[in-house]
């Protein structure tokens, strides 16, 4: 099945493990679609990225990994698909970008707990959840 990374097992839930090797190949496409835009002149505030499933944990690490504050981040019944040792590459710009964080209760893919675990993570980097 296409993807952004390797998931190694579903559903995703709060104690998967993650495949940080291949989300950052998957960051590093987003960082240059980012960068392009800007190169044509979009101004990072009006640069927003989305994403559902595997797409929201993807967003999540694409906007706390860009070096630059963006306009928003939302994350749809998504999960921190990283471990704290990416914590140390988000920068004071990132943790400005706004996200929205939104998991529904019925997903079988990406488990509610899985979601649930985001917001503790996020106010550990001084986000607001």
């Amino acid at each position: 099945m296409p993807s952004w990374f390797d998931i190694h097992e579903i559903p995703v839930t709060a104690n998967s493990p993650n495949d940080e090797s291949s989300l950052l190949k998957a960051v590093q496409n987003v960082h240059a679609t980012i960068d392009k835009e800007i190169a044509a002149g979009t101004n990072p505030n009006n640069i927003f990225i989305c994403g559902f499933s595997q797409g929201g944990a993807l967003t999540l690490a694409s906007v706390l990994l860009y070096p630059k504050t963006l306009g928003g981040g939302a994350v749809f019944s998504g999960w921190v698909p990283f471990n704290s040792s990416v914590i140390e590459q988000i920068t004071p710009e990132a943790k400005r970008t706004p996200i929205l964080w939104s998991h529904g209760l019925s997903d079988k893919t990406v488990l509610f707990e899985a979601g649930q675990a985001a917001p503790p993570f996020l106010e550990k980097l001084v986000l607001v959840a």
